[in-house]
């Protein structure tokens, strides 16, 4: 009998198949996307150091109360573009974006389009 993986196993497989090519380092931290059924979390991350430099995420209260009543790409447009701001404030320009083994679709194409409206390059 052949036991079948969950979507979130599968998903977890394709995020580590990317991870072997996908590296942050301090010029050129990763900007590393999760998302949940309801909320969308990001975070620059230098992997070098294995610190996280910046985070972005729907449950902050600060971001909240700017993506209440707005449809859930909307408000992943809103997590890129604050998370672009708090990167630029620091000094980061440039990231590579890890997907998280989620597609490049939806609500985490449009956190990408708001970090680049923000001013990040990837």
């Amino acid at each position: 009998m052949v036991l079948q993986e969950s979507r979130d196993e599968r998903r977890r497989v394709r995020h580590l198949r990317l991870r072997r090519r996908v590296v942050g380092t301090a010029d050129r931290p990763r900007l590393s996307v999760f998302r949940s059924l309801k909320h969308i979390y990001a975070q620059v991350i230098d992997d070098q150091q294995g610190r996280t430099l910046v985070a972005a995420s729907t449950r902050e209260p600060e971001i909240a109360s700017q993506v209440q009543g707005l449809r859930r790409v909307e408000q992943s447009r809103v997590v890129g573009r604050v998370l672009a701001q708090r990167a630029r404030e620091k000094g980061i320009v440039r990231v590579v974006f890890d997907r998280g083994g989620y597609a490049y679709h939806g609500r985490v194409r449009a956190l990408a389009e708001g970090a680049r409206e923000g001013g990040l390059e990837f």
